[in-house]
């Protein structure tokens, strides 16, 4: 299936670091002059008043710094997305809230600068051997993606074009855009945030490697090729190289698309099966997670289609340049809150989170406890006593009904209500993704109306009953169209 975007081009990125900084740093002394005007004259209002206004200055400050990193596209937006993400914990509210808008960049380049890439990276013979489509197919902060059709046998592909200089400006980029937040005084520097600036600036050199994402591709096609359920493109090794990724096209379904939608219960079901599952293989067996589960990266490939499908559904799964790999040290706590949870025991809940580092003993025992049942309520889907289940997440035959539910929303509700984030520590960098992961999933099933119990299949990857192995039931019956 063929998708077309919409949105603005750009003919190029300023890419040049002088250029960057000077951007970033005009932006941050006016930001920086206009904050320091405000607090001047906001002295000598009320304290209601005072406070009222400074939340409006921030909230113009961040909307402010947000047009500003959009202006220069590249690393900068992806490290603004990043802080969107990981931000909650060092910036204000309203910073965080103007970052997500970021996510929403979708300016592309235009051809003939991406023509220009591709002939300085692969060469002109290589690429005369291809017809590429110079309209994008997909536009991000770091880089844009095109169909192609190879001439000497009609092979469909899709080229994973990298911005030029995105990769040598991550650095500066991201030491520009912390003394942007500096200047303008959207945050305090200290030895937690400097080091969660380490975290984003070797992440973003992890994303900008190409040659890394390739091999990660073809590692989780390797991981998967058994599981019939799920495909993962093939790289094209001739076609890629530091600043392309090549790799066959595989159509699909967007996943909210009327196709899926129209899909019985019972297959749509089986997908959302299929993605959870999909995740406990990656934290209990691999421990290697694709961290960016936003819907773009999913196609969904219905039974039939194309004629050489099988009979059952299957997931198209794209882009792994945000895949962590986890150490034993993280993993295994971890995995005790999990088993904690589903054996309903919340002092192993507690010690988990202190192993994690983002809970401590020293913490009122009341706060312990609250952290702890959120925690556990995380995984009511998954439970082993459905009674406690709210009778609008049940259907008539005693499945959980995953969009009904409303699940995310009653546990943010349920922490803001508690102690927690007055005591909360800052996460490890590792929780707050492998969390992005588990929310990403959670969505899935509910965008697709499943409604399944997933705790025998918990229970599989706990208890180690052949964990490794697809679920057969769910390949040969649940999905088959």
């Amino acid at each position: 299936m063929t998708e077309r975007r919409s949105g603005k081009s750009v003919s190029r990125i300023k890419t040049g670091s002088f250029e960057r900084r000077l951007s970033l740093t005009k932006a941050g002394l006016f930001a920086g002059t206009r904050m320091a005007s405000h607090m001047a004259t906001n002295w000598f209002s009320s304290k209601d008043t005072r406070e009222q206004r400074h939340k409006a200055m921030l909230s113009s400050q961040a909307r402010f710094l947000v047009d500003e990193l959009g202006r220069l596209k590249g690393s900068v937006v992806k490290i603004g997305q990043v802080m969107a993400l990981y931000g909650e914990h060092f910036l204000p509210e309203e910073v965080t809230e103007a970052l997500h808008t970021l996510e929403d960049q979708t300016t592309s380049l235009e051809w003939p600068a991406i023509e220009r890439v591709l002939k300085a990276e692969i060469g002109a013979d290589r690429l005369a051997e291809l017809e590429v489509d110079p309209e994008p197919i997909g536009a991000a902060s770091l880089g844009q993606v095109h169909r192609a059709v190879r001439r000497s046998d009609g092979l469909e592909l899709v080229l994973k074009v990298q911005y030029p200089g995105v990769a040598d400006a991550v650095d500066s980029d991201l030491n520009a855009v912390a003394q942007l937040l500096k200047v303008a005084r959207l945050v305090s520097f200290g030895p937690e945030f400097n080091d969660w600036l380490e975290e984003v600036r070797q992440m973003m050199h992890r994303e900008v490697d190409y040659r890394l994402e390739a091999r990660t591709t073809e590692k989780f096609r390797q991981m998967l090729a058994d599981d019939p359920r799920f495909i993962v493109p093939r790289v094209l090794p001739e076609y890629s190289t530091d600043h392309i990724i090549a790799s066959t096209y595989e159509h699909g379904h967007s996943v909210g698309s009327q196709e899926v939608r129209e899909l019985s219960l019972e297959r749509r079901s089986a997908l959302g099966k299929a993605a959870l599952e999909l995740f406990f293989r990656e934290l209990f067996v691999w421990g290697e997670i694709q961290t960016d589960p936003n819907f773009g990266n999913y196609r969904i490939r219905i039974a039939g289609e194309a004629g050489e499908e099988p009979d059952y559904d299957r997931i198209v799964l794209l882009d792994f340049g945000a895949v962590q790999s986890y150490s034993r040290e993280f993993l295994d706590p971890v995995i005790q809150m999990i088993r904690a949870s589903y054996e309903d025991d919340l002092e192993q809940v507690i010690e988990g989170g202190v192993k994690l580092r983002f809970m401590s003993y020293d913490w009122p025992r009341e706060v312990l406890e609250k952290f702890g049942q959120v925690c556990m309520s995380v995984l009511e889907p998954l439970a082993r006593d459905q009674g406690q289940w709210p009778d609008y997440a049940v259907n008539s035959h005693g499945q959980y009904r995953w969009k009904q539910s409303d699940l995310p929303s009653r546990v943010a509700r349920q922490a803001a209500r508690s102690a927690i984030s007055r005591y909360f520590r800052v996460p490890p960098k590792e929780f707050v993704f492998l969390n992005r992961k588990l929310i990403g999933v959670y969505t899935f099933v509910a965008v697709m109306h499943s409604e399944f119990n997933g705790e025998p299949l918990l229970r599989r990857y706990l208890y180690g009953e052949d964990p490794t192995s697809p679920d057969a039931s769910s390949t040969t019956q649940i999905t088959k169209a």
